[in-house]
C-alpha cells in the first residue's frame, strides 16, 4: 500500500491518525522479518512513513515517535517470537530394508511339505493353510526365519533372540553406513516389535551390541500391531521437538517365531499364512543442515483408535486356544471394523491436508443432498489432490482393495502395496518402507511429491505419516534396495 494514497488525516483526530499509522505499517512490513533483507525493508517502511508525516504536515510531537517505535517493536516481537517457538522440522535422512537370505525362501510347495511334517497340524489345518496361502497373493519368494523352517519349529526364547540379531544387526550396519554415522552419534533409539518383548528389551540389545552412549534415549514398543511403524515415527518426532540437533533411529520389526501358532483353530492359523520375514530402519534428524541432504521432510502425523469399542477391540486379539496354545485370533468383523476406523481417520486427516476446493465441493454436495437433491451423491474428496504416492497396509488383497475403493485410488496408486504383499508378504509395521523402496526403485518419487504412509494395527488403531520429498532421489535405488534384483 502506498502511504501517499491514504486519505488526508486531520491533525485534531490523533487516535485515528495513530491507528492509520499502525495499519499501514502492518501492510508494508515483510512477511518474513527474519530474512536477510529485513533491515533494508524496515528502512523503506520508515522512509515511507516519514513521507506520510511530511505530506500530512503533522506536528512532530514526540509521542508519535514513541508510538511508531512501539508499533514496530510489537510487530517484530510477535512475528519473530512465533518463529522462535516453532519446532524444528524433522527430516528422514535415509532408510534401510532387510533382505533375508535366499535360504529362508519358502515356496508354496515347501510350505505345504513343511506344515505336513509338523505333528501338531492335522490334515485339515494343512489344507486350510495351503488354500489361504494360494489365494493370498503371496509369491513363491517370501521368507520365514530359520527357526520356523526347522522340523519341528523352534519356538523358544533363545531362537527368538537369534532371529532378532539376524535381522536387526545387519539392518543397523546398513543404515549407519548409508548415513556415514557412528553408533555413538545416535541420540534417540525406538524399536517396536508386537509379538516379542524380551528382558532386556530389543532396544537394550542394540545399545549393548553397538556400545552406544550412556545418555541415548531408548524406547521399546510392543503389542502395537502393524500400526507400530507410524507410532514409532510419531514418538521420535515428539522427542525431536524438544531435543535440538539430534539423530533418531526407528526400527520396525516382527519376530515371527514368537508369533507362530501350532494349534488347529482356523482363526489363529491365518497369522502363519500371511506374515513373513522383514524389517526396516530409518534415520530421522532435526538438524538444519539435513534439509540439503535428507530424502524427505515429515509434514504431519495422525493417530486414531477405536479400542473403546468392545466389538472392534476383539476383532484381532492374542489369546490361548482350548489346548493352551497361544495365537492371534482374527475375527470376521475385522474388515468392517477396519473400514469404520479408516473412515474416521481419513476424515480428520482430510481436514488437515486437503486443499480448500476439495473441502468446499464436499460441503456443497452435502448441503445439496439435504435441501435440494436428496437422491444425489455426496462428493468424496480426492486425496490425490494432496498426495502423489500411497503406502497402504499389506494385510491382504481384500483390505488393500477396500482402502483403494474408499480413497478412490487406481491400480497405479496401489501397485506398490500389492507388489510388496506379493514379493515379501505381510511384514507387519515394516511393510510401508518396502513400498516406498519399490517406488524409489522405479524412480517415481520426485522432488516436491507427497507420500502418505498408512498403518493399521490391533487395538484397533490407525496411524498415518505424510512426507514431502525434498531432493531428487533418482539413482538411490542401487543402495541396497530390497527390489534391486527384481
Amino acid at each position: 500500500m502506498d502511504p501517499l494514497s491514504l486519505p488526508k488525516l486531520k491533525q485534531h483526530n490523533s487516535l485515528s491518525n495513530i491507528i492509520a499509522i499502525f495499519l499501514s505499517t502492518m501492510a508494508m512490513l515483510p512477511k518474513n522479518l527474519h530474512s536477510t533483507s529485513t533491515p533494508l525493508q524496515l528502512l523503506l517502511v520508515l522512509l515511507s512513513l516519514q513521507r506520510l508525516f511530511l505530506f500530512q504536515q503533522w506536528n512532530w510531537n514526540p509521542i508519535f515517535h514513541l508510538l511508531l517505535l512501539f508499533c514496530f517493536f510489537l510487530v517484530y516481537v510477535l512475528r519473530v517470537g512465533a518463529l522462535a517457538f516453532k519446532p524444528p522440522s524433522v527430516y528422514l535422512v535415509d532408510f534401510s530394508c532387510f533382505k533375508p537370505p535366499s535360504t529362508c525362501q519358502l515356496p508354496l510347495s515347501r510350505f505345504i511339505q513343511h506344515a505336513s511334517s509338523i505333528i501338531s497340524f492335522d490334515s485339515q489345518s494343512v489344507e486350510f493353510m495351503a488354500k489361504i496361502v494360494a489365494s493370498s497373493g503371496l509369491s513363491e519368494q517370501t521368507y520365514l526365519p530359520p527357526a520356523l523352517l526347522s522340523s519341528p519349529p523352534k519356538t523358544h526364547q533363545r531362537e527368538y533372540i537369534k532371529e532378532a540379531e539376524m535381522i536387526l544387526l545387519p539392518l543397523m550396519d546398513d543404515l549407519l553406513t548409508k548415513a556415514k554415522l557412528s553408533p555413538r552419534d545416535i541420540d534417540i533409539l525406538v524399536v517396536h516389535c508386537s509379538a516379542f518383548c524380551p528382558s532386556p528389551s530389543l532396544s537394550s540389545i542394540i545399545v549393548n551390541k553397538y556400545s552406544m552412549r550412556s545418555d541415548v534415549k531408548s524406547f521399546n514398543l510392543s503389542g502395537m500391531g502393524c500400526s507400530a511403524g507410524a507410532i514409532g515415527i510419531d514418538l521420535a518426532q515428539n522427542l525431536l521437538k524438544t531435543n535440538n540437533n539430534c539423530y533418531a533411529i526407528v526400527i520396525s520389526t516382527e519376530i515371527l517365531s514368537a508369533g507362530w501358532y501350532s494349534g488347529h483353530e482356523r482363526s489363529k492359523l491365518l497369522i502363519n499364512c500371511l506374515f513373513r520375514m522383514g524389517s526396516a530402519a530409518l534415520l530421522l534428524t532435526n538438524r538444519k543442515e539435513a534439509s540439503k541432504t535428507s530424502k524427505y521432510r515429515l509434514i504431519r502425523t495422525l493417530r486414531t483408535q477405536t479400542a473403546f469399542d468392545d466389538k472392534a477391540y476383539l476383532t484381532a486379539i492374542r489369546e490361548e486356544d482350548d489346548d493352551g496354545k497361544l495365537g492371534v485370533t482374527i475375527n470376521k468383523g475385522l474388515l468392517p471394523a477396519a473400514g469404520e476406523l479408516l473412515r474416521s481417520h481419513m476424515t480428520i486427516l482430510g481436514l488437515k491436508i486437503l486443499p480448500l476446493t476439495e473441502k468446499l465441493k464436499h460441503v456443497v454436495s452435502v448441503i445439496r443432498k439435504k435441501f435440494k437433491d436428496k437422491e444425489g451423491e455426496i462428493y468424496m474428496p480426492s486425496f490425490k489432490t494432496a498426495i502423489q504416492h500411497f503406502c497402504l497396509p499389506t494385510s491382504g488383497r481384500a483390505l488393500i482393495g477396500e482402502i483403494a475403493k474408499g480413497l478412490n485410488l487406481d491400480g497405479r496408486d496401489v501397485e506398490a502395496s500389492l507388489m510388496t504383499l506379493h514379493r515379501f508378504g505381510n511384514q507387519s509395521s515394516s511393510s510401508m518402507w518396502y513400498e516406498l523402496a519399490y517406488m524409489e526403485a522405479k524412480e517415481r518419487v520426485k522432488k516436491g511429491d507427497k507420500v502418505l504412509m498408512l498403518g493399521m494395527g490391533t487395538g484397533p488403531k490407525c496411524c498415518s505419516c505424510v512426507w514431502e520429498c525434498v531432493r531428487p532421489i533418482a539413482g538411490d535405488s542401487n543402495k541396497n534396495n530390497p527390489w534391486r534384483d527384481c
